[in-house]
């Protein structure tokens, strides 16, 4: 459910959410998890490169980016300004390419090599 387990009591020290802060945070000040990644939770609303679309029918299977021809952008991940319950990993909304909204950004993200 989370980056670092199932137990919500254990996300006020991984992530930044539920109004109480007032605003984003600098990145790094919570914990990381297991693999060393900090910030997947919280803080701001992660936007995609997916468009939006009601459902998973017909959605690549390959990791690739699933474009469409509606308006809006995939989010995901919460942000401060929601509960525990829209900060986990499976959480999504939907935001327009034009938003700007206060708790809405992007995370950095960079390719690996699979050692074997």
């Amino acid at each position: 459910k989370y980056c670092f387990g199932d137990d919500s009591s254990q996300l006020k020290d991984y992530a930044w959410y539920g109004r109480l802060f007032k605003g984003t945070k600098p990145v790094g000040q919570k914990k990381p998890n297991a693999w060393g990644l900090y910030d997947l939770h919280g803080n701001v609303w992660e936007w995609c490169a997916d468009d939006w679309h009601n459902n998973y029918q017909e959605a690549p299977s390959d990791g690739s980016i699933w474009l469409g021809s509606n308006k809006n952008k995939v989010l995901r991940g919460g942000s401060w300004y929601y509960d525990a319950l829209r900060c986990c990993c499976a959480c999504r909304g939907r935001g327009a390419r034009v938003d700007r909204g206060i708790d809405q950004g992007f995370r950095v993200a960079s390719g690996f090599h699979r050692v074997t």
